[in-house]
This record gives C-alpha cells, sequence and structure tokens, in this order.
C-alpha cells in the first residue's frame, strides 16, 4: 500500500475517510488536500482507472488492523497431534496405560494418532492388529471418536481419534 510522496501517478480519484468523492485530480494536489487536513493519502485500489486514492489517518489504520488481526489470531485453535505406539504384543498393564495417556491427550482437546506396528511375521495376521486398535478405541470412545476404520500404511496400522466436541 502506497502512502503520500510514495504514489507517483499523474491523476488519482480522491475519496474521504467518511467515503465522500473528492473527484479526479493529480497525486500532487490531493498530497496538499490531505496534509491541509492533517491526514495521509492511501493509494487504496492501483488497477483501477483512475487509481483511487483515500485521504485518512494511516497510523489509526494500521493499528485498527493490527488490533482486528491480533484478536483473529487469539480465536484461532492450535489443535496438536499426540501419537501412541502399540504393538501386537503389548501386554494388559500397558494397553491401559497407553490408554489412560491417548484419554488424557483427548481431554486437553488434542487429536491422538494410534500407530501399530507389525514386526516380522505377525504381518500376515493383521486382524489381530485390527482387534487390538479396535479395543483401544473402545476404551477411548467416551472421550474420542475416529474418522475412519484403521488403515494399514507397510508395516503400521494407524487410526486419528479426534476430541468429542462438548
Amino acid at each position: 500500500m502506497s502512502i503520500n510522496e510514495e504514489i507517483r501517478l499523474k491523476e488519482v480519484r480522491v475519496v474521504t475517510d467518511a467515503g465522500e468523492q473528492l473527484g479526479v485530480m493529480s497525486s500532487d494536489v490531493a498530497l496538499e488536500k490531505a496534509y491541509s487536513m492533517g491526514l495521509d493519502l492511501v493509494l487504496i485500489a492501483p488497477s483501477a482507472t483512475p487509481p483511487v486514492c483515500r485521504i485518512m489517518d494511516y497510523g489509526k489504520y494500521r493499528y485498527d488492523r493490527d488490533k482486528r488481526e491480533k484478536e483473529a489470531k487469539k480465536k484461532q485453535q492450535v489443535v496438536n497431534v499426540k501419537e501412541v505406539q502399540l504393538s501386537c504384543t503389548i501386554d494388559t498393564h500397558d494397553f491401559n496405560t497407553k490408554a489412560n495417556n491417548a484419554i488424557r491427550f483427548l481431554k486437553n482437546g488434542d487429536k491422538v494418532r494410534v500407530v501399530l506396528s507389525f514386526k516380522g511375521r505377525q504381518m500376515a495376521h493383521t486382524e489381530v492388529g485390527v482387534e487390538i486398535i479396535e479395543k483401544f478405541i473402545g476404551l477411548c470412545s467416551e472421550f474420542g471418536t475416529t474418522d475412519k476404520a484403521p488403515v494399514l500404511d507397510g508395516r503400521r496400522m494407524s487410526v486419528i481419534i479426534s476430541p468429542v466436541k462438548k
């Protein structure tokens, strides 16, 4: 956005901050009008014919714009994806511990990626892995839901559990 002396055009259409049309004039005359009002001349539509400039307080405009951006940034929610790794031979206590961790992550509003790795000949029995993941999803069902069924990718089966909206 060009302001004041940066605007090097022969003629521009000038609009006040209130939206009042001042007409088409040379950029020097428009700049003098802006300075006489104690404001800045800001090029807002350079591709229009003739280009449009607005007489406004540029510092106040920038302050308001930055304030709106900061407010929008505050309202954004950052979703982290936590990962829990399982295996086909996981013991009951380890399984429950990992499920409790996943439930804690879901309560905090994070997504959980459950990954089950197959080693060696376990690839011949992927149904065992599906059972383990289904059991895991069942334990977490009160706090999270899955969008898709478990997906096998190479030697890893994974599924993402999203937190339940309150």
